[in-house]
């Protein structure tokens, strides 16, 4: 799941405008809680099930705190041993809105000698969902204090899709939601997962 620094930010995306939070902000990569990401697992495999059954009410909802989403995100970083993304700590704000924070290792990658082997991003974004499909629109984008213009995003993106030779994509674009899922809302603190 977690291969490129797009696909990463894919994954969270409605931000509020404010500054971007300091490097000490930034969280310890073991530092969650398995109960919190074994609950996240637990409606994952809860809408994969319920999904295929015929539903003809109102869409079900389960809802995720940010602390669960978070607890679930770094599960999956050191279950995966991902290689680049070590942090990704997200804050879900209403109207679809995120900010975050990403610690990025690149040391041991094929990398140009002018990027910072490690680095911190921190980003802002808001989330649009649609016909089963969601598109993140990048407001800020920070590597460490630096500011930076969002489309260096999509640039990465086509870079890893050259690299991995398959169809380059753009941030911008819609996608799929996971299976199952027909909607999400973002609301201070937790996100809502209609199915």
């Amino acid at each position: 799941m977690f291969r490129t620094l797009g696909v990463y930010l894919l994954l969270v995306i409605p931000l509020s405008l404010q500054p971007p939070p300091s490097p000490q902000d930034v969280p310890a990569p073991s530092a969650y809680s398995v109960d919190e990401a074994r609950k996240v697992l637990r409606a994952i495999d809860q809408i994969r099930a319920e999904s295929p059954q015929p539903w003809t009410g109102l869409l079900r909802e389960v809802t995720i705190t940010e602390s669960e989403l978070n607890s679930y995100i770094a599960y999956r970083i050191e279950h995966e041993r991902e290689e680049i993304m070590k942090v990704l700590k997200l804050k879900l704000f209403a109207g679809n809105r995120v900010e975050g924070v990403a610690h990025v290792d690149l040391r041991g990658q094929k990398v140009p000698s002018f990027i910072k082997p490690e680095m911190d991003i921190f980003f802002a974004a808001d989330l649009a969902v649609s016909n089963q499909a969601v598109r993140i629109s990048l407001k800020k984008l920070f590597v460490g204090n630096e500011p930076i213009q969002p489309f260096i995003i999509d640039t990465i993106m086509a870079i890893s899709a050259a690299l991995d030779k398959r169809e380059s994509r753009s941030l911008n674009d819609w996608y799929e939601l996971p299976y199952g899922i027909k909607n999400v809302e973002f609301l201070k603190g937790m996100a809502l997962i209609y199915y």
